[in-house]
C-alpha cells in the first residue's frame, strides 16, 4: 500500500490563514529537513547566540550549536503536515504550531516562533515533540517495567538498573553490541553475581542496555544499533563502551547503570553525561558471568546521577556481607575489601602530565576549581607530582589489552568476517598481529608503572580531569574520533594499569560547540578503598558546591 501524497499547503487545515511569505518559508524548511539540506536549514534558523531549539534530548542555545547538531543528525523520517495553527504576534513575528504525520506511523508536533529579520522569515525558537518511541533501540536491547523484579525490600529497594549487554542474565543471551554475536550465543543458565547482588538488595532490572561492540571502544557509537543520545549535551556522543547504561541513567530511564571499565568505559561516559561513575578495584567485584575483553584490566563499575545513590550501591555491593559465596564463588575474597571503613586523607596529588594532556578549557576549569577549594575553610592539601610520560602507560597497556582481546574474541571474529563495524574491525586486525613476545615485553614494562602509580596514592588521592574535554559532536570523522580516543586513553590508562579504584564526579563545566558541557573530575585511591573513595568524592563535591552557592 502506497503512502498518500502530501497535501498541498492550501488544503492543509489552518494553512489558509498563514501569510503567504511565511507559509513559503515554512514549506522551504519542511522540504529542507526531509532532504537534510544543511545549508537551507542553517539559513532558516536566525543567526546569533539567542536562537533556541529544544526537544526531548534537551535545549540547544545559539545558531552555532543548532548548526553543529543538524550537521550530525541527518534528516527526519518522511512526513506530511496535517495541520497548522497560526498566531500573529506582531507585524514581524508569528507562532506556528504544526502537526506532522510520519509515513512509518505516529505523529509529531513542531512549535516555532518565526520573526522577519532583514525582510526574511527566520525561526528564532523551536520545540519539537517527535512521535512516541516505545523503545529506544539505541539505548536498550530489551526493556521491561521491570524486566526482572528484585527483592521487594533491601538497601536498594525502589531503584532500577540498566545492565550492560556483557553480563549473564538467566534465560537471556549476551549480545556484546553485535547482532551476529547475539544470534550465535546461547541463553545463559545463571545470572552474573554482579547482577544478582543488586537484585538481592531490592533493585529491579529495568533492562539490558547497549554497549559498543565487544566493549572495544570509548566513543559510544554503534554501527548496528545507532548511537544513544547524550543525556547532558544534545548532539554529542554519549561515551562508551557503557553507552547504553550511561544514557539510560542520564535520561532518567533507570537509576543505576551496571557497567564495566577496562580503559575508561565507566569514567568516560560519566564525564560526557554529567554522571557519577565508579571503576572498582580490579578483581574486587566477581567477574563470573561477564564476557571479557581484557581480563588484566576488566573491572565492574556503576553509574548513577548522584553521589548518594552511588554510595548506597557501593556500601551494599562492596560490604563484607553482600556477596553470597555459594552464588559468586567469592568465599576466598572475603576480607579483601580493604580499608574502606576508614576515611581517606583529605590530601590530593595532581599528576602534572595528566593535567597537561587536558584541553586548555578543561585545564582552566580544573585550576579554577582548585583555587576555589584553596579559599575554603575546608581547604584540602593539594600537591603536584609527576606520574611519568603518559605514552609509557598507554602503549604497553594497549598491547596487553589487544593480545587478550584477540584471545577472547579472535576465533569468533575470524569465523564471522564482516560482522563488526570498521573501527572495531581495525582494532581487532591490529590485535591479531600482537605476538607473544610483544605481549611479554609489554607486561614487563607495566610492572614498574603499576608500582609507580600505586606509590602516588600511598598517602593521598590522585585528582585529575577525567577526560581531555567535553563530549565530541556526533558524526565526526573516524580520524577525529580516533584522535579523541587516543588522547582520552592517555589520561585514563594509568588507573587501569594500577588496578586502582577511580571515580568520576561531575564537577566541571566547560564551553563547547553545543553549549555548556560537563567534564568529570577523577579521584583515584588505594586498592580496596572504594567505599571510602565515594565518601571522599561526595565530600569534595559538597565543598565545591558551597563555593558557587
Amino acid at each position: 500500500m502506497t503512502e498518500p501524497a502530501p497535501l498541498p499547503p492550501a488544503v492543509i487545515p489552518g494553512a489558509e490563514g498563514v501569510p503567504l511569505d511565511l507559509l513559503a518559508a515554512f514549506e522551504l524548511y519542511e522540504s529542507a529537513i526531509i532532504a537534510d539540506d544543511i545549508e537551507v536549514l542553517d539559513a532558516t534558523f536566525a543567526p546569533g547566540p539567542d536562537t533556541l531549539r529544544g526537544d526531548a534530548a534537551g535545549l540547544l542555545i545559539g545558531h552555532d550549536a543548532i548548526s553543529a547538531f543538524r550537521g550530525t543528525r541527518g534528516g527526519v523520517a518522511p512526513r506530511t503536515i496535517e495541520r497548522i495553527e497560526h498566531r500573529a504576534l506582531g507585524t514581524d513575528a508569528a507562532l506556528l504550531v504544526s502537526v506532522s504525520r510520519y509515513a512509518g506511523g505516529g505523529r509529531g508536533l513542531q512549535t516555532q516562533l518565526w520573526q522577519r529579520i532583514d525582510g526574511a522569515w527566520c525561526i528564532t525558537a523551536a520545540h519539537v515533540s517527535p512521535r512516541a518511541q516505545p523503545l529506544d533501540r539505541t539505548v536498550w536491547r530489551t526493556v521491561g517495567d521491570p524486566l526482572w523484579q528484585g527483592a521487594w525490600d533491601g538497601a536498594l529497594a525502589g531503584l532500577t538498573v540498566a545492565v550492560k549487554d556483557l553480563f549473564a542474565i538467566k534465560g537471556y543471551r549476551i549480545g556484546a553490541g553485535n547482532p551476529a554475536f547475539l544470534d550465535s550465543a546461547r541463553a545463559e543458565t545463571t545470572t552474573a553475581p554482579a547482577v544478582s547482588d543488586l537484585l538481592r538488595a531490592g533493585a529491579s532490572l529495568r533492562g539490558i542496555a547497549r554497549t559498543d561492540e565487544f566493549a572495544y571502544s570509548i566513543a559510544g557509537d554503534n554501527v548496528h544499533y545507532g548511537t544513544p543520545q547524550n543525556g547532558a549535551l544534545p548532539g554529542a556522543l554519549p561515551g562508551g563502551s557503557s553507552s547504553g547504561p550511561a544514557a539510560a541513567v542520564a535520561t532518567g530511564q533507570c537509576d543505576i547503570g551496571l557497567a564495566t571499565d577496562t580503559a575508561g568505559s565507566v569514567r568516560v561516559p560519566a564525564s560526557y553525561q554529567g554522571l557519577w561513575g565508579l571503576r572498582t578495584t580490579h578483581g574486587l567485584v566477581p567477574r563470573q558471568g561477564l564476557l571479557p575483553l581484557a581480563q588484566s584490566f576488566d573491572t565492574v563499575g556503576w553509574l548513577t546521577r548522584d553521589g548518594d545513590t552511588l554510595q548506597r550501591v557501593a556500601d551494599w555491593c562492596l560490604s563484607y556481607d553482600s556477596f553470597d559465596p555459594a552464588e559468586s564463588g567469592a568465599a576466598s575474597d572475603r576480607g579483601r575489601w580493604g580499608e574502606s571503613g576508614t576515611d581517606l586523607p583529605w590530601r590530593f596529588v595532581v599528576p602534572d602530565e595528566v593535567l597537561a594532556a587536558a584541553e586548555p578549557s578543561t585545564r582552566d576549569a580544573f585550576e579554577a576549581l582548585l583555587a576555589r577549594l584553596a579559599a575554603t575553610a575546608e581547604a584540602p592539601v593539594v600537591e603536584r607530582a609527576s606520574i611519568g610520560d603518559l605514552d609509557d602507560y598507554l602503549v604497553p597497556f594497549r598491547t596487553v589489552q589487544a593480545a587478550e582481546a584477540w584471545r577472547n574474541n579472535g576465533a569468533w571474529i575470524r569465523e564471522h568476517p564482516g560482522a563488526v563495524g570498521p573501527a572495531v574491525a581495525e582494532r581487532f586486525a591490529a590485535a591479531a598481529d600482537v605476538t607473544a613476545e610483544d605481549e611479554a615485553s609489554a607486561r614487563a614494562l607495566l610492572t614498574p608503572l603499576r608500582e609507580r602509580v600505586r606509590d602516588l596514592v600511598h598517602g593521598a588521592v590522585l585528582l585529575l580531569p577525567t577526560v581531555p574535554g567535553p563530549a565530541p559532536v556526533r558524526g565526526q570523522s573516524g580520524a577525529g574520533i580516533d584522535a579523541v580516543r587516543i588522547a582520552t586513553l592517555r589520561m585514563t590508562s594509568p588507573a587501569a594499569v594500577g588496578g586502582l579504584p577511580a571515580l568520576s564526579a561531575p564537577l566541571l563545566t566547560v564551553a563547547s560547540t553545543l553549549g555548556p558541557a560537563p567534564v568529570g573530575v577523577c579521584l583515584v585511591s588505594r586498592e580496596g578503598t572504594d567505599i571510602a573513595l565515594v565518601r571522599l568524592a561526595r565530600r569534595l563535591a559538597g565543598v565545591v558546591a558551597a563555593t558557587v552557592s
